[in-house]
């Protein structure tokens, strides 16, 4: 599907206003006192919700050019893990920042005692070299290392909904959700990974029949 640059630029552009609402809205009902009792908790939990949802768009988005042949969609790829890691960083800032207050002594006695804080620590930082390596430079700089290097998002769903589980002490509805969204759509990247690898196999046998 090809676009015209003018109605390119306005498509990017919506989708970037779009990626930042939700940060806005929390900022906004952060700022107005609307967060509840526990606005410190509201936020973390704000942040750490979209910074899923941008994991699970992000993995979306080559399941659905294979699907429909669209490939435009896949421009937004970059986007998508950009804002799952700035929405993971900011998840990341207000549990040091404003739940801990920044100190060092609390951030030892708090992490090793809560699995699910450890769980979310190893996400946020496998998510880093991500984030580092998404330029297109980088791509270049890299060759075939990147695309090995960017796998990792496969790992990072899993801790990321890991962390989630064990932060969840008793309704498990939401991160249930999570999870049959992340296993549908890693199932169906194992079902094309495996089709792709059988068409090959096939084209090798068809060339060996021809040479015989």
């Amino acid at each position: 599907m090809a676009l015209d640059k003018k109605y390119w630029m306005a498509i990017k552009a919506g989708v970037f206003l779009l990626s930042l609402l939700p940060f806005i809205l929390l900022f906004k009902a952060a700022f107005q006192d609307q967060l509840g009792a526990n606005p410190v908790q509201a936020l973390h939990h704000g942040f750490g919700h979209w910074t899923l949802r941008f994991i699970c768009i992000g993995l979306v988005l080559t399941p659905y050019k294979k699907i429909t042949g669209q490939s435009w969609p896949m421009r937004f790829r970059r986007m998508m893990g950009l804002f799952a890691f700035f929405y993971a960083t900011l998840h990341f800032l207000v549990f040091t920042v404003l739940d801990l207050s920044c100190s060092w002594a609390a951030f030892k006695d708090e992490v090793p005692e809560s699995p699910y804080i450890l769980m979310g620590l190893l996400t946020f930082f496998l998510m880093i070299p991500l984030a580092v390596t998404s330029t297109k430079a980088m791509q270049r700089r890299l060759g075939t290392n990147w695309r090995k290097l960017h796998r990792l998002v496969y790992v990072i769903a899993i801790t990321a909904l890991t962390h989630y589980f064990w932060l969840v002490k008793a309704d498990y509805s939401q991160p249930l959700v999570y999870a049959l969204i992340l296993f549908l759509l890693l199932a169906c990247r194992a079902l094309l990974f495996l089709w792709k690898k059988n068409k090959q196999n096939q084209c090798v046998w068809a060339n060996k029949y021809k040479q015989i």
